[in-house]
């Protein structure tokens, strides 16, 4: 059971739940629940965009330097889809160790606290519902979900190439990208969203904000791979609002990351059983 938000003690050595426990604090945090009491603020948000977007560019030259050792150009790869396959998920798998480390790095020896639990990933409350039917609760809504996008997707799917499908080319990369998204994309993307930026925007500006904001940058972080596709977008800044009220209601990143593995896992092999259901549907009418 996860003791109430009035009994959880301070990690040794991390600075203290009150008012002037850090500069990310205020008189008026008295009030906020343990897992809004982080003790980074937005100048280290700040300094991880700006490290994801410096490692991203490092990763792509590095990338590049590898292939080019094994006889293949920078132009070949961008002509095969294989190997633009293959090259975008090393650069992703990357960049998420990458940041998961830097983020892991900076709350143990930085902030002294424990990485996991001071990011969010906190046990759920008990309530009313045992905690097995809360758990399958939240893996039923992310099924739920990717159902009725994955639905209004078909029934208005885009006439424009999305940039995503050039990776879906190749078997081989479609697997493994589909594997990662189901894999290692829900644990590193809410991580950083639901864990590390969620609580700085919702402390300083409320929870509805915090709620809102953080599903929108969730959502326009995805736009380069959907570009074209506006629907698509719309639909995955709405899954992210959702996810992220998730993560507030329940105040652990927990509820967020059920509903996310469950939507990846339905979007990614979903449509093995809805496409044959859409087409049944349709050619009724």
């Amino acid at each position: 059971m996860t003791p109430d938000d009035s009994s959880i003690s301070t990690p040794a050595g991390a600075p203290a739940a009150d008012s002037s426990a850090s500069p990310a604090t205020s008189a008026a945090d008295i009030t906020l629940t343990q897992d809004l009491r982080v003790p980074w603020t937005w100048l280290d948000i700040f300094l991880l965009a700006v490290i994801a977007l410096v490692g991203t560019a490092l990763f792509k030259m590095l990338l590049l330097g590898v292939f080019a050792k094994f006889g293949i150009p920078g132009v070949q790869i961008a002509k095969s889809p294989a190997l633009f396959g293959l090259f975008s998920v090393l650069q992703q798998l990357m960049i998420t160790v990458a940041l998961l480390a830097y983020l892991a790095a900076q709350v143990r020896l930085n902030f002294r606290a424990p990485f996991w639990r001071t990011i969010g990933w906190r046990p759920l409350e008990p309530g009313p519902l045992p905690m097995a039917v809360q758990i399958c609760g939240w893996i039923a809504a992310g099924f739920v979900l990717g159902f009725v996008v994955q639905s209004v997707t078909l029934r208005f799917a885009s006439r424009t190439k999305l940039p995503v499908q050039a990776l879906y080319q190749d078997r081989r990369v479609a697997l493994a990208l589909m594997l990662m998204a189901v894999f290692v994309a829900p644990a590193f993307e809410e991580t950083i969203f639901r864990g590390y930026i969620y609580p700085v925007v919702a402390r300083t500006y409320g929870m509805a904000v915090g709620v809102f904001a953080t599903g929108i940058l969730f959502g326009l972080m995805h736009a380069a791979q959907l570009w074209g596709g506006w629907l698509q977008i719309c639909e995955i800044i709405i899954v992210g609002i959702i996810m992220t009220y998730a993560r507030a209601a329940t105040r652990t990143v927990l509820s967020s990351f059920l509903i996310h593995v469950s939507y990846n896992f339905f979007v990614s092999f979903g449509n093995l059983l809805l496409l044959p259901w859409y087409r049944f549907i349709t050619s009724r009418h």
